[in-house]
């Protein structure tokens, strides 16, 4: 198996680089022609590999690429999901080399969707073609590929796939590589997730822009008014003020704070690598439990008026912004959503109005530690890392693991290989050589683990 990767790890990262340069955008509608080039490349890829049944299915949106490998109705079947879109490359200006111009450096390869999850997708396909050609025991499982074309705006038909094909994605488990592991040196499998509930919200005022000298001081301004409601949301504690937020967020004991305490973790490293000299977050919580284990409020992006070159002295009609809230179990998205709708609302200063449209969103999850498909990962990464991997809770949200649950009634395994310092969502992603390739070594180990232990 190591031969056969050591002898075509070239072309692998060929053909990864081949479809990093397609901008499989979801969010913009002029890249639609590229997201379906994209899920042919990878449907090509699939059948090259070796899957069977491999087709690109219509959505009411983009498509989904569906392919599989079964081997014997009495083995262990896998599910593998991941997404070929990526998200928007803007702003391209501070990119040190085109984010659809992928090039390696510094053991790294700089583009778009490199490690979220274009880099981490691509590990599996080649993966399952190692396996089938390395000649060493060939695929011990049954798999199922499923990948989507949707994960960056929502998966908003990715569950109405999945009802209308249970019998087709019957498994016994999931597998996902779109998380991280802490570093290099240090494997490990995230075993928790935050929820997600996402709003874009407008404030307006007047009917029109009003000149700011003949109208300033007699009317609400909506962008003061955006920006004095939102800086209300958090206290001088940083806790949020949305009456009921808490009510449901689950509490670790001391004991299972200081196990998370455990895990490697430099402050100062942290700061260093995002260029800030301090933290900041709800007091009494460390950096490590402000990202995993506690709800969070954050403004995504704020807008109004004028923000074009020189000066325009105008009091904006409207004014707006993206709010996200990272969600903890028990929490749930429809509860938060409606919370905050709510309190938004309610803040509101007299003259204004406030319209509240929630986007998309997502449910906390947290996977077993216990499981057979969780032990055999970990028995993976210790044998291609060296070393056991620490069991993790990331910050972020892959909405369709408790969807998955719900409805296909499946545990997830996130077998990630991405680091922190990846830049995913922002300028200058990439993802390291070093973690494809292992990524690639480790995957049929966990096959091999997960059969044998049936």
């Amino acid at each position: 198996m190591a031969s056969y990767l050591s002898d075509h790890q070239a072309r692998f990262l060929d053909e990864l680089i081949a479809w990093l340069r397609i901008p499989s955008v979801s969010a913009d509608p002029k890249f639609h022609d590229d997201v379906l080039r994209a899920a042919d490349y990878l449907r090509l890829r699939l059948e090259e590999a070796g899957a069977q049944n491999v087709e690109v299915c219509p959505t009411a949106g983009n498509p989904i690429v569906y392919g599989d490998y079964l081997t014997d109705p009495g083995k262990p079947t896998v599910l593998v999901y991941g997404h070929y879109d990526v998200q928007p490359a803007d702003p391209y200006e501070l990119w040190t080399s085109p984010p659809f111009e992928p090039v390696i450096k510094d053991g790294n390869i700089y583009a778009r969707g490199a490690c979220d999850d274009k880099g981490q997708v691509y590990m599996h396909v080649k993966a399952f073609e190692m396996m089938m050609r390395d000649g060493q025991g060939g695929v011990p499982c049954n798999i199922k590929f499923m990948f989507e074309g949707e994960e960056e705006i929502g998966s908003n038909n990715l569950e109405i796939f999945v009802k209308a094909n249970k019998e087709k994605l019957k498994a016994d488990v999931i597998l996902i590589s779109d998380t991280g592991i802490l570093a290099n040196d240090v494997p490990s499998i995230e075993v928790g997730l935050r929820g997600l509930s996402y709003h874009e919200v407008t404030v307006t005022g007047p009917n029109r822009d009003l000149h700011s000298g003949l109208y300033g001081g007699a009317v609400m301004n909506p962008i003061n008014a955006l920006c004095q409601m939102i800086a209300s949301l958090h206290d001088e504690n940083g806790r949020i003020t949305i009456p009921g937020f808490y009510d449901n967020v689950a509490e670790l004991s001391a004991e299972e704070r200081a196990e998370m305490a455990q895990a490697p973790f430099s402050e100062e490293e942290f700061k260093q690598s995002i260029g800030l000299p301090a933290t900041a977050g709800e007091a009494g919580y460390s950096t490590m439990e402000r990202t995993s284990i506690r709800p969070t409020l954050d403004v995504n992006g704020i807008w109004g008026g004028y923000t074009g070159e020189g000066a325009k002295t105008v009091i904006a009609s409207q004014a707006h912004a993206k709010i996200s809230m990272r969600l903890v179990p028990h929490q749930t998205s429809a509860e938060i959503t409606e919370l905050f709708q709510q309190h938004f609302r309610r803040i509101a200063p007299a003259g204004v109005t406030v319209e509240v449209r929630p986007h998309h969103g997502g449910e906390p999850v947290v996977t077993p530690t216990n499981s057979v498909a969780y032990r055999a990962a970990a028995d993976a990464m210790e044998t291609t890392f060296g070393k056991h991997p620490v069991p993790t809770r990331g910050g972020g949200s892959i909405p369709i693991v408790a969807m998955f649950k719900s409805e296909l009634g499946l545990d997830t395994v996130l077998l990630g290989f991405g680091l922190d310092s990846d830049a995913i969502h922002s300028p200058n992603e990439h993802y390291g050589v070093f973690n494809f390739l292992k990524g690639i070594e480790t995957i049929p180990h966990f096959y091999r683990n997960y059969a044998a232990a049936q």
